[in-house]
């Protein structure tokens, strides 16, 4: 017996079965995942469709971001021009870093895992699909609304990384740079509601038997990816949050005359920025990484080396953020350290390329376009991974630091090591999702247009910058020897142009989706994806007893067509897969999966509206459209948990498993921790600007209230925590727990409120003011990030209560009360935490 689940291994050994199915049981299974018509198209949530939609709108982005790059180079074209006048420049260039950055690169290779990952593992679908769905929704429509301010002079103008003090209130007066802070939010939520569908999907939906070492490596790169964003994605939501709150309310974080310091920006951003090229490297690395074997067909070398450097990039590389303030008068021991990690990263990286070339000798290539690409990618990406070690020396980044060397390293990194997977990836996997197709050869003179544009528009940026060009300048004069390279820039630019033109006319002559009736396997790939789909992804759910089983196996895709493995249909009448665990993929439950709706869509629009109304200071209404959207979403979520027909169902070959579970084993449970390492980290982000602040200016702190408020405050949130824990404890009680559950949440949630209060009241009677000192604006901000999170608490006594009395809350259903109390005991940790921190350090002194 396992020790991880109590699951016998053996009774894999019954697969696949050869008993006959049922008659009607496929119809059946048809009619669950039914395809969506009309108006339905817009609340489908099968992966299918909604990733078809993701990588759509991403590459949307894409053609948008990209022709605001070719104004770009038209206006470098030549010393003097005048294409663009110098505001709208700027405003140019901050969407194109601002639209490629946040709004295809991390979406985009989010949206290839919602539309890969279900069939990689052979799952249904991933765990969340209308949280899939909602993160769409969330990116479409704000983040259209978000470009079209450039249409009306209102885009931000501070370049993609926002720098104040440029872009505070005194040199940004206007509501271009708000566009930026408040405009992107919806994207932080979409990028954050992915990874937590990506986490947990490849966790806890794999294919049994499918240990993590025989999960494929773009499943390993995309459980690192969403790690990543969990944890750097945290720390410029706080920064922009910081921004908008100094712009908005005068509190001066980033005010180096009232003990701000705009430095704190860079470190805030940064922290988030370079693990932002890896958090879009890792994925794409992936895709590579399940290309290569496929075009030499064999299987990848170094498997385990891959996996390992995969873990080791994204852990070095937050050690790597500060790689970008070189020139900012860090101390001698930290820029040492920095430019040791930046070297450091470079090694992980090295032994994926080195195992795609291995795997590319070790087997028979075919030059198909994937493989082109592929091999295109390995070639710009070390070139721009040698470029990368130079800029990791500091004195030769003193020298490049804000030219155009810098602008050629990161787009050979970017392109190379993102865009040419993606194309890669683009004509692997579509004839996975299209009756045609694209073609091979408009696809190679797709490539031949892409790969020689590329280097013939940033192969010169290398000297143009060692010549001395400035970033982000507009114009430039007659004489400095420019010209030509600028020049040369410019024509290859819009060679690259031209190749993404004819990639979208191959787009529109050939891709017409579809789910079940595909052009198939056509470069013989070796996983799971490639197994027959429907609307259902497989008919029934294989054993994995490899790492490539469509190979090893012959009769697999005959075998799980016809039903002999794992849910052949639908056990219980609805939608469902199975749940495994996390390590040796052994069936836990299964788990009831919910269907098309309107409410996430609904709540996407409002979340977007509530962000945008802010940014244009219609607050009324954006107060409004916040309110729907909690509204709307607490409808969504209305629905889970509910009483199943059936409480032990047949899964296949007579193995049994609970319809329901809770606690760690539970799908929700990971959910929300997921969802408390992302509020953590952004709480000692926010402790990190409170220590960095006293460390530049602590001339200005002012003593903390009497310590007797510290033992009030520290009291009421350990009382705040025990309570949640009563909740809990007394929700699977017979009878009284249904009454009593509720209460004790409900009390933990005032207890937590008037703790709050009396924190936020003791400072205030000390003399400390938000707008007046860096001390003053960073407890109140971690004040109220504490108050916002309490004001989700406090919602959630009235669910809990409105589920009792609808009978969906039960001794044996305790799963929505344990995520309450999960929840508030968190914030009780947190809040005491935070109330040492500010009141013990630095001391009365």
């Amino acid at each position: 017996m396992s020790s991880e689940t109590g699951f016998d291994p053996k009774l894999f050994d019954r697969f696949p079965t050869k008993e006959p199915r049922p008659k009607g049981e496929l119809e059946e299974l048809e009619r669950v995942w039914c395809a969506p018509r009309g108006w339905e198209l817009f609340t489908v949530v099968n992966n299918n469709y909604v990733g078809v939609f993701y990588v759509g709108a991403a590459f949307l982005f894409f053609v948008l971001a990209g022709v605001l790059a070719l104004l770009i180079r038209a206006q470098l074209a030549l010393p003097l021009n005048g294409i663009l006048p110098q505001e709208t420049y700027n405003q140019v260039f901050t969407m194109h870093g601002t639209v490629m950055m946040f709004l295809f690169a991390v979406p985009a290779v989010e949206a290839l895992g919602v539309m890969l990952l279900p069939q990689m593992l052979a799952a249904r679908d991933l765990p969340f699909p209308r949280l899939s769905a909602y993160a769409f929704w969330a990116y479409l429509v704000g983040g259209l609304c978000f470009f079209a301010s450039i249409f009306f002079g209102l885009a931000p103008d501070g370049g993609w990384f926002m720098y104040p003090p440029l872009t505070s209130k005194t040199y940004s007066p206007g509501i271009n740079a708000d566009f930026w802070l408040l405009g992107i939010g919806f994207i932080e939520i979409s990028a954050i509601a992915g990874a937590v569908e990506i986490v947990v999907g490849v966790l806890k939906t794999r294919a049994p038997g499918m240990t993590l070492d025989k999960l494929p490596i773009f499943g390993w790169a995309m459980l690192v990816f969403a790690a990543m964003i969990i944890i750097g994605f945290p720390a410029v939501i706080l920064g922009t949050l910081l921004l908008e709150l100094e712009r908005a309310l005068n509190w001066p974080f980033f005010d180096a005359t009232r003990g701000g310091d705009p430095v704190l920006w860079q470190h805030l951003f940064w922290f988030f920025g370079h693990p932002e090229v890896y958090i879009i490297f890792l994925p794409a690395a992936g895709l590579m990484s399940m290309i290569v074997p496929a075009v030499a067909q064999t299987p990848l070398v170094g498997y385990r080396l891959v996996v390992l450097a995969l873990l080791a990039t994204g852990f070095i590389s937050f050690g790597v953020w500060s790689h970008h303030m070189f020139a900012t008068g860090m101390p001698p021991i930290s820029v040492s350290f920095f430019s040791a990690a930046s070297m450091a990263v470079s090694v992980p990286a090295g032994v994926q390329v080195f195992s795609w070339i291995a795997t590319l000798g070790a087997g028979k290539v075919r030059w198909s376009t994937p493989a082109l690409f592929a091999v295109g990618s390995i070639i710009t990406f070390t070139m721009g991974g040698l470029t990368g070690v130079m800029v990791a020396l500091v004195p030769f980044d003193w020298q490049a630091h804000d030219t155009y060397f810098i602008v050629a390293h990161l787009h050979y990194v970017l392109i190379g090591g993102m865009v040419f997977p993606l194309f890669a990836a683009f004509y692997y996997w579509t004839p996975m999702m299209s009756r045609r197709p694209l073609s091979e050869r408009v696809g190679k003179w797709v490539f031949g247009l892409t790969f020689v544009g590329m280097h013939v528009a940033f192969l010169p940026m290398h000297l143009t910058g060692l010549m001395g060009m400035p970033r982000r300048v507009y114009t430039y004069l007659p004489g400095r020897n420019w010209e030509l390279t600028n020049l040369i820039s410019t024509v290859g630019a819009f060679m690259i142009g031209l190749g993404v033109l004819l990639f979208i006319i191959d787009l529109i002559r050939n891709f017409r989706f579809a789910a079940e009736d595909n052009a198939g396997n056509i470069y013989g790939g070796g996983t799971l994806e490639w197994l027959p789909t429907g609307l259902y992804s497989t008919r029934s759910i294989p054993v994995v007893r490899s790492r490539y089983p469509v190979w090893d196996d012959p009769r697999l895709s005959e075998d799980v067509a016809a039903g002999r493995y794992f849910l052949p249909g639908s056990a219980t009448g609805v939608r469902e897969t199975i749940i495994t665990s996390p390590l040796r993929a052994e069936p836990q439950y299964l788990q009831r999966m919910p269907g098309p709706s309107a409410w996430h869509v609904l709540a996407a629009v409002f979340t977007a509206g509530f962000f945008l109304l802010l940014t244009v200071q219609a607050y009324w209404p954006g107060v409004v459209s916040g309110v729907l959207a909690v509204a709307c979403v607490l409808r969504w979520v209305w629905e889970t948990d509910r009483p199943m027909r059936d409480e032990m169902v047949d899964i296949g070959a007579g193995i049994r498993v609970p319809t329901y579970v809770t606690g760690p084993m539970s799908h929700g449970w990971w959910a929300m921790m997921v969802l408390l390492v992302v509020a953590g980290m952004i709480f000692l982000m926010a402790c990190f600007s409170y220590v960095f602040l006293w460390s530049r200016r602590p001339d200005l702190w002012i003593a903390p209230p009497e310590q007797v408020w510290l033992a009030v405050v520290v009291g009421g949130y350990a009382a705040t925590g025990l309570v949640a824990w009563l909740g809990a404890r007394t929700a699977s009680r017979p009878v009284s727990g249904v009454f009593w559950a509720p209460a004790l949440i409900g009390l933990a949630a005032l207890a937590l409120l008037g703790t709050i209060a009396a924190d936020i009241g003791s400072w205030w009677a000390a003399g400390l003011r938000p707008d007046a000192t860096g001390q003053g604006a960073t407890v109140f901000a971690i004040l109220s990030w504490q108050g916002v999170m309490a004001a989700v608490a406090a919602l959630m006594p009235g669910y809990l209560i409105a589920r009792a009395v609808a009978g969906l809350l039960s001794p044996l259903r305790t799963s929505s009360v344990d995520l309450c109390a999960l929840y508030l005991g968190y914030l009780a940790l947190q809040g005491g935490v935070g109330a040492l921190l500010v009141r013990l350090f630095p001391g009365s002194g």
